[in-house]
């Protein structure tokens, strides 16, 4: 039995960080050579890109909770994105803001800018408030701390085209003022490489915050108690039968914290988010949902199943002992959360060393911060309503 816990817990962990990602790269390999074969057949020339049209109107819906420290730079930012200024609006919607966040909207002159400000309630309700209420065709939504590359809408809303796309997942950067190499870059880009491929096959599960348009018909009022809006949006337009996919040349930059608690704050509420996600979009549950439950499942669900499956390892192997096979794989996980151990003291302060203490430190409190959250939710302590991430001040550019 001890055997038989062992294996599952190993191959699921296994399957959600290395095998679904191969999959991914070996089905998109099979379609390329499928597609080119039919194109040889047909004698199709190869089409480059996203056909040309006409531009749809596109509403930028920012929801902002004592902002007032970036603001000004949001809005000047999305003011300077290259999209024609009789297509293009700005929503700020303010989550009950008492640091002078709607003053400094409202100083804004240019007719595109248009504030919503109500008491604070939560993200979910300013989205719910703000998303029909929005002028464009296009809801493009984004941080306020979050800032975009001037050619990013257009890169963006040029898949619309395709009446299938429902939603659109932008790539977004994330910087360290202080540090050029840090422990989430390596994940983050590992992440962003699944999600091309996941959006290759118009199903990209769940989006980031930081960057994402969405057809605004296809939007529906979210429960207030929504806590990870910018996973649960797109992936109800996935259960709906609408493609959700990923511009990876559509790119913005966001800040990562140096405050390590209030990241394990962040990723532990995200963590319960996940969790209340799925009575959300049961359909992605099933079978019958097709590839898009594949990449739910393998992507996702295994994924917050990981601190148990990585515990029920553990366990399993200390009743295996008796095999030479088995002392080597509990020599294995002990040695991983010496690294992590050794990452988190600071020990090694460069080099190879340094780099791979820091992914598994990294790697084990991300699990930490999911057990956490699953605590919370089980508890339903975790609150909807969210608070700003302190970050270094810096003139740091992007």
């Amino acid at each position: 039995m001890a055997e038989v816990f062992f294996w599952c817990a190993a191959l699921a962990l296994v399957h959600t960080y290395f095998l679904y990602p191969l999959s991914l790269f070996a089905l998109e390999g099979a379609a390329q050579v499928i597609q080119n074969l039919r194109k040889v057949r047909s004698g199709e020339a190869a089409r480059t890109g996203v056909r040309a049209g006409p531009l749809p109107s596109v509403s930028l819906v920012v929801a902002a909770y004592n902002e007032a420290s970036c603001i000004e730079s949001k809005l000047k930012n999305s003011l300077a994105l290259d999209y024609p200024a009789d297509r293009f609006e700005v929503v700020i919607g303010s989550d009950g803001s008492t640091d002078g966040t709607d003053g400094l909207v409202q100083q804004c002159t240019d007719d595109r800018v248009r504030l919503s400000p109500a008491a604070r309630a939560g993200k979910t309700t300013v989205l719910n408030r703000c998303i029909p209420s929005a002028h464009g065709d296009i809801v493009l939504l984004s941080d306020a701390n979050t800032m975009i590359e001037p050619d990013a809408v257009r890169k963006i809303v040029r898949h619309f085209e395709d009446p299938e796309v429902g939603a659109v997942c932008g790539k977004l950067r994330l910087y360290n003022p202080t540090k050029q190499d840090y422990e989430e870059s390596a994940y983050w880009s590992y992440e962003s490489l699944i999600k091309m491929y996941e959006g290759r096959r118009g199903a990209v599960v769940g989006a980031n915050g930081g960057l994402y348009a969405i057809r605004r018909s296809l939007f529906t009022q979210l429960p207030p108690s929504t806590i990870v809006d910018d996973f649960v949006i797109p992936l109800r337009i996935l259960e709906s039968g609408y493609k959700v996919v990923y511009e990876e040349g559509a790119v913005a930059h966001e800040e990562t914290t140096e405050d390590y608690d209030k990241e394990f704050g962040r990723r532990a509420r995200i963590a319960a988010g996940n969790f209340q996600s799925l009575r959300l979009v049961p359909g992605l549950l099933l079978p019958t949902a097709g590839f898009p439950a594949f990449a739910f499942w393998s992507h996702k669900l295994l994924r917050w199943c990981a601190p148990a499956l990585m515990a029920a390892a553990l366990v399993a192997n200390l009743f295996l002992l008796d095999s030479l096979f088995y002392r080597v794989t509990l020599g294995a996980q002990l040695g991983f959360y010496a690294l992590a151990y050794l990452g988190r003291s600071g020990v090694f302060k460069s080099g190879v060393a340094k780099k791979a203490t820091s992914i598994a430190y990294y790697f084990v409190t991300m699990n930490m911060a999911i057990a956490v959250g699953f605590w919370r939710f089980l508890r339903n302590s975790q609150r909807a309503a969210w608070d700003r991430t302190a970050r270094v001040p810096t003139s740091t550019s992007t």
